[in-house]
């Protein structure tokens, strides 16, 4: 007899450069548009990079109290909304049951870094007196899981999770494992972030980590391509409603998929290269294909991490191979960040709702801008065009600067365990 619960999606939320919930950044991905356009939020002049996917017409005020939008980081801002459409649609509030049974995990990968960096400006320009005393509540990385728990009366473990570009599939990965083994009924988990700001852009365009393909915005973001130059930087946020299927039958709620599965390993390589053999990337999937009791003969599709520089997308090609050996051929992959950029942090988050959309529409999101396929780079990346198929079983890779590799494995709530 199993006695982990079994861990189901009963709700999702997002906040993307593709649109500002659920249903519009879905349709958007399926007809294959770019969220990607020149930056904003900030005056890019003399930057190698002045491209990145901001989140359009947002403003918080239109979902939160005015007074507390105000003390947030739009990060943190971006969680919180993001939270709220996950529990509408999980029909879910939390102060309606035990609060005390509703954990919060919202991963980032940088944080407050628009509020740390304005403040350093005043700092430097007016003086310490002038500083923000607001300036440290709002740039900590766990005030995005500390903001949901607020919004939403969870009162059940809350913190935030930094695995880099790892950290969303990692929230939702230690989500999973709190909820299956009973220490919460319910986990809100994902990622977010909001990076697009002067420092940010100046300091991975110094990695020459970032696309400086300015000429076309929407074209920049190559995944798999042989003329990809970086990734492009973007912000929002995924928030998934994570619960146990005797919560879900309790409260009367219909699933939208299961979290069967996470795997997690470390390449031990360096600071910002993924692993030259890719064993360790194929190990975390293997991973968390055990824990989900599959293999790869299950696999319908694979959210690649697919993030469009020449190094990631190479090595994550060669893992696929690795882990999922003669199969690797037959399933259908797509990197979505061809069109919503990389949110960094709240990428694998982004993804994870992806996938769940896969599952509920049986559709594949295309990989845009595939016009001339890496040699090295041969498996079936979905080319410009959704696919319409059925989609049982979901993979979602996220991989991060430190050797992080998270792995994810979402069925349909029907599927049935082996």
């Amino acid at each position: 007899m199993n006695e982990f619960q079994r861990v189901l999606i009963t709700g999702i939320g997002i906040v993307s450069p593709l649109g500002l919930d659920v249903p519009s950044t879905w349709q958007r991905l399926v007809e294959g548009k770019s969220g990607i356009d020149y930056i904003t939020a900030f005056d890019s002049t003399g930057f190698d990079t002045q491209i990145a996917g901001e989140v359009k017409g947002f403003d918080p005020e239109d979902y939160l109290d005015r007074k507390e939008a105000r003390r947030m980081d739009r990060f943190a801002q971006l969680a919180a909304v993001a939270a709220q459409e996950a529990c509408r649609r999980a029909q879910l509030d939390p102060r309606s049951g035990d609060p005390y049974r509703v954990g919060v995990i919202i991963g980032s990968g940088i944080g407050g870094i628009i509020t740390l960096s304005q403040q350093q400006e005043v700092l430097s320009q007016r003086g310490p007196k002038r500083v923000s005393p607001f300036l440290i509540p709002m740039m900590l990385a766990d005030m995005a899981s500390a903001q949901v728990s607020m919004v939403t009366g969870a009162m059940g473990a809350n913190y935030c999770l930094v695995s880099s570009c790892s950290s969303g599939a990692d929230a939702l990965g230690q989500g999973w494992e709190m909820v299956r083994r009973g220490q919460e009924d319910i986990v809100l988990a994902g990622g977010s972030e909001a990076p697009v700001s002067p420092i940010a852009v100046a300091g991975f365009n110094s990695m020459r980590a970032l696309s400086r393909f300015n000429e076309s915005p929407q074209e920049a973001s190559r995944p798999f391509d042989i003329q990809r130059d970086g990734f492009v930087m973007s912000e929002g946020a995924a928030v998934l409603v994570l619960e146990s299927e005797s919560s879900a039958q309790r409260r009367g709620v219909l699933p939208l998929a299961e979290l069967r599965g996470y795997g997690a390993t470390s390449d031990a390589h360096h600071l910002t290269e993924p692993g030259p053999t890719g064993q360790s990337a194929a190990r975390a999937m293997l991973l968390a294909l055990e824990s989900s009791r599959l293999d790869p003969s299950h696999v319908d599709y694979v959210n690649a991490h697919g993030t469009s520089t020449p190094l990631n997308d190479r090595q994550e090609t060669k893992a696929i191979k690795l882990a999922l050996g003669e199969e690797a051929h037959r399933i259908p992959i797509s990197s979505t960040k061809s069109m919503t950029g990389h949110l960094l942090g709240a990428g694998g988050a982004l993804e994870a709702a992806i996938c769940v959309q896969a599952l509920l529409n049986e559709a594949l999101p295309p990989t845009i801008n595939l016009r001339e396929r890496d040699p090295e780079c041969d498996l079936d990346y979905t080319p410009n065009q959704a696919r319409h198929q059925q989609v049982r079983v979901a993979m979602s890779n996220s991989f991060g600067f430190g050797g992080h590799n998270s792995v994810l494995v979402f069925t349909h709530s029907d599927c049935p365990t082996p």
